[in-house]
């Protein structure tokens, strides 16, 4: 059968490399087209993939109006390409804005569309319900409570966890010891402070520099920053020249860093649930464009924006977001948090509850053998 299928961020590329390859093995005459990056390069070959995800990266409400007519470009190239293409069914990862559009063409095209990690909806822009009703045949959710959710307003819905399991469980099997990773990065004796200052563009510019002026107030621990490798490195100095050398910049590495950090500063997104689910203690923090935060404040329908809250429904870990980024506050809870601090034990407790709640390794491949099964039958 043939396969379009469409990932828009980094996440998204981690997945559906798990998905493509959970695909390959319950049908082996796949033909596959995407919009990814490397890994699903590495898994469907780099000459089936249309555009990387890089190419049309864009964060917040006035990005999104500033950048209209590239992402117009995009969405037309990819409605030419999909006609061409003819695939038996088009899978859509997350990427709501966009993948929208696409189910929808999809939908007229008579082109069955199956979407995998389903558009927070519960969250942010619940209208977008009724484009999941009139143009998604299939759900796979990644959150328990999603199935109830997405059922009682008539969607097909299914569940078989969460694929974060299966990131974290891979990039386990490679991890090197603390000492090897200390030595390996030239890295001293002192606690490590994770930062997560986000995937695109504007979130670095907009949240590392409040990581690095809370790295100045903390010589005692050491802050590694996870750096992502579609971004040039000199985006991330441009924003550390008063870290006073006390932020170490590593690249491709986010797992490796978390796994031997003490704590960790994030920029809420699906960061913060990795972050919990690899037991590192965290703080999140999120800024933005002025306009893009009035925005979400009439929009956003929930009183958390990390999922590790969301999914907990009550605050686990502590988020300051926009006007409450406040230095002193942010020090004071990374000491609270750190292994024998007065939140850690708690903290700690929290997050074997939510690991408990994500289910077993494997949901990749679970998802890829339902959508195959569904297709032949």
């Amino acid at each position: 059968m043939r396969y379009y299928v469409i990932a828009g961020e980094a996440s998204g590329d981690l997945h559906g490399a798990n998905l493509l390859a959970g695909i390959k093995h319950n049908d082996p005459q796949a033909v596959i087209r995407f919009w990814g990056g490397d890994r699903m390069s590495a898994v469907a070959g780099a000459e089936n993939m249309v555009k990387h995800y890089r190419e049309n990266s864009v964060m917040g409400f006035w990005e999104v109006v500033a950048g209209a007519r590239k992402i117009l470009k995009l969405m037309s190239l990819c409605r030419r390409d999909i006609a061409e293409f003819a695939p038996d069914v088009l899978i859509l990862i997350d990427y709501a804005g966009f993948n929208l559009r696409m189910a929808r063409f999809a939908k007229k095209r008579g082109i069955r569309t199956y979407y995998y990690i389903a558009p927070k909806v519960w969250a942010w822009k619940e209208s977008r319900i009724k484009k999941i009703q009139r143009y998604v045949d299939k759900l796979f959710v990644i959150f328990p409570f999603e199935v109830d959710y997405f059922t009682r307003r008539g969607i097909e819905t299914y569940y078989f966890g969460n694929p974060v399991m299966d990131a974290i469980e891979e990039r386990n099997r490679v991890l090197s010891t603390p000492e090897r990773f200390r030595k390996d990065n030239n890295l001293d004796d002192r606690p490590i402070v994770a930062l997560l200052a986000g995937s695109r563009r504007n979130e670095i510019l907009y949240n590392l520099p409040f990581m690095v002026e809370v790295a100045s107030h903390l010589a005692e621990y050491q802050f590694v920053l996870a750096g992502v490798p579609w971004l040039k490195r000199e985006l991330y100095e441009s924003c550390m020249k008063n870290s006073i050398g006390n932020v170490v910049y590593l690249c491709d590495k986010t797992y490796e860093i978390l796994s031997h950090a003490s704590a960790a500063i994030v920029t809420s997104g699906t960061a913060t649930l990795e972050t919990a689910l690899l037991g590192t203690p965290e703080l999140v923090c999120y800024w933005c464009n002025h306009i893009s935060a009035a925005v979400a404040k009439v929009f956003l329908k929930l009183k958390w924006v990390s999922l590790v809250n969301i999914i907990m429904g009550r605050e686990v870990v502590r988020e300051l977001l926009y006007k409450d980024m406040v230095v002193s506050e942010a020090v004071a809870e990374l000491k609270a948090i750190m292994p024998g601090g007065a939140k850690h034990e708690a903290m700690m407790a929290d997050f074997a509850e939510l690991t408990g709640a994500m289910g077993e390794k494997g949901a990749s491949e679970r998802v890829a053998a339902k959508m195959v099964e569904l297709l032949r039958g």
